[in-house]
């Protein structure tokens, strides 16, 4: 064999491999998925619990008389607007919670786990819902850093299923 026809041989194997599908990928199993899935579902425990502790804690300030002693006391409109921020983000996490436990419901009872893919693009529009609430409003690094952390989980699941991500 010639060194033009060992070249012409490379060549065509390069170009058969590239024009050949990642066959080399291993498909994704079920349990890969079942296992983002839990990883979104903690992500919304944590961040629901956060958020639970952070109301009780300004509940407790408020009621110590906290904001008084700073010499700051919130006007009835900031404590109307702020009210609605929180309860825009708690409806939004509620809605979240509500698909991710019925995407939970529904992958468990089915042997392919892509007929379960219009519950995630459920989860997605309630995960849009509070990455506005998050942006407009200002929670604080703690509340982004769990959303961050959440958000990132449920584009990886998303990805899984062939959804586009949701944006930062």
């Amino acid at each position: 064999m010639t060194v033009m026809h060992q070249r012409a041989l490379g060549l065509f194997v390069v170009v058969i491999a590239m024009a050949t599908p990642t066959a080399a990928q291993a498909p994704i199993t079920k349990a890969h998925v079942a296992n983002q899935i839990v990883k979104v579902e903690n992500g919304v425990d944590e961040f629901r619990k956060y958020l639970e502790r952070r109301g009780e804690n300004a509940q407790t300030a408020a009621n110590s008389g906290a904001t008084k002693q700073r010499g700051r006391t919130a006007t009835q409109s900031q404590k109307a607007v702020a009210s609605e921020k929180k309860d825009e983000l708690d409806d939004a996490l509620g809605a979240l919670n509500r698909s991710t436990n019925r995407l939970r419901r529904k992958f468990d009872a089915t042997d392919t786990w892509m007929q379960t893919k219009v519950e995630v693009e459920h989860m997605m529009d309630d995960g849009r819902k509070i990455n506005q609430a998050v942006v407009r409003g200002n929670y604080g690094s703690d509340v982004a850093r769990l959303w961050t952390a959440l958000r990132t989980g449920m584009n990886d699941l998303a990805r899984t299923y062939g959804l586009p991500p949701m944006a930062l």
